[in-house]
């Protein structure tokens, strides 16, 4: 009897298989950050790979049986799974009068103020019911599965009470549990001042630190704050974010978007996993970031979303040495998609990342960037069996095909979900 381990499934003839192998985060990826393998084959057993390397070695190294499933995949590329470090995908409503407004040149602060923006949102969700919102979330999220995401952060964010914020968290909890992608849960109460404490900041805030922070961290693994000038300052998400970590939470924020404010300096402080949007940040920010083990993850599809043409500068990231994560921003006021393969067109066309840099962004530094690293984000001996088969053999396809979805098969937990023909 064989003592090499059963193939469950087999993906292989491979034209190439992208593994991204390597330890941690990568800054400045470049071809051979890639990890890619000629005429290669992935075996998965259960819920992990157990061979990735040349078609002959896997078949070597495996037994392959009746009841294995095998997929030949000639002419096609294998890659790990998207993950996405930064959404919103839990929402009511939709804000696209808000989108006519920005591209006929209302800036995003002045419908803020008008009642639109995250608060527009915040109605919406308290409306909606329980079975309203999860029948959101879930269509998003399988259109997310599609497009071949099978890891993604989601926020709280658009309650902003107690029981609103506890509702979105055991509702995303509730997605993750039914839906066949990992689904990891942030605490965002701190995305605005909501209406009812208009003239009362600090006791939203001490709200949020005495009563919501507690409540929410045995449900939320990270906690987020919007540090962004009108809406909570840098020592204001300093205190949040350190009442989110004594109660166990990882820290995460959104930072330097539209004013620099030290966000990149702060989420070192504090130990942030990651901070996002950077577009303002500074050199010194760049740096404290890289020091502290931070990844910088970058949303462009918020420029589209706000019609600003102001876009993150790679080069500031390049210089200082800065993993770099890409991720949707999946929400209804700034980046309504679901598709990182049009996050990274975006990024390699106007935000000028090289592919390399933009795969390395989608999957090994987007791990990172929600502390899965050791788990997902490249195809490995040992790791989870996410991965992607798609229609074409080269990685620079997928962002040069633009808005075209070329995932043939999507992998998930050694699961091989439909065939989206």
């Amino acid at each position: 009897m064989s003592d090499r381990p059963h193939a469950d499934l087999l993906i292989e003839n491979a034209d190439r298989v992208v593994t991204l192998a390597g330890n941690g985060p990568v800054a400045n990826a470049g071809w051979d950050d890639l990890g890619i393998i000629e005429h290669g084959s992935v075996a998965i057993a259960g819920e992990t790979i157990t061979a990735v390397g040349r078609a002959a070695a896997v078949r070597e190294a495996v037994t392959v049986t009746g009841e294995s499933c095998v997929i030949d995949a000639r002419g096609r590329m294998v890659t790990p799974g998207f993950v996405d470090p930064h959404t919103h995908f839990l929402f009511a409503g939709n804000r696209a009068e808000e989108y006519g407004m920005r591209v006929e040149g209302v800036p995003y602060q002045k419908i803020r103020e008008q009642g639109g923006g995250i608060r527009s949102t915040v109605r919406a969700f308290r409306e909606a019911t329980d079975d309203e919102l999860a029948d959101a979330g879930r269509a998003r999220l399988s259109m997310m599965l599609r497009a071949g995401t099978t890891t993604v952060e989601g926020k709280s964010g658009y309650g902003l009470s107690m029981a609103d914020e506890i509702r979105a968290l055991r509702i995303i909890r509730k997605l993750g549990e039914e839906m066949p992608l990992s689904i990891v849960p942030t605490f965002l109460g701190a995305h605005d001042i909501p209406p009812e404490f208009d003239g009362d900041r600090a006791g939203y805030i001490d709200l949020l630190v005495h009563k919501m922070i507690p409540e929410a961290s045995g449900l939320a693994v990270f906690c987020d704050v919007f540090c962004e000038q009108g809406y909570f300052d840098r020592e204001e998400s300093k205190r949040i974010l350190l009442a989110g970590r004594d109660h166990g939470m990882i820290p995460k924020l959104h930072a330097e978007e539209f004013v620099p404010m030290g966000g990149g300096e702060l989420a070192a402080e504090v130990g942030a996993v990651s901070a996002d949007h950077l577009l303002v940040i500074t050199d010194e920010g760049v740096a404290a970031m890289a020091k502290g083990g931070v990844i910088g993850v970058l949303l462009p599809g918020t420029t589209i979303g706000l019609a600003s043409g102001r876009w993150a500068d790679i080069e500031k990231f390049r210089r200082g040495g800065l993993p770099v994560a890409l991720a949707t921003d999946c929400n209804p006021g700034s980046s309504y998609t679901v598709s990182q393969a049009a996050v990274m067109s975006l990024a390699c066309s106007l935000l000028k990342m090289t592919v390399p840099e933009a795969w390395a962004g989608v999957t090994r530094n987007a791990a990172a960037a929600i502390g899965l690293q050791e788990r997902v984000g490249t195809l490995e001996t040992g790791k989870n069996a996410d991965c992607l088969v798609f229609s074409e053999n080269h990685p620079a396809a997928v962002p040069y095909r633009f808005g075209q979805n070329l995932v043939d098969f999507v992998v998930r937990d050694g699961n091989l979900l439909p065939s989206f023909d």
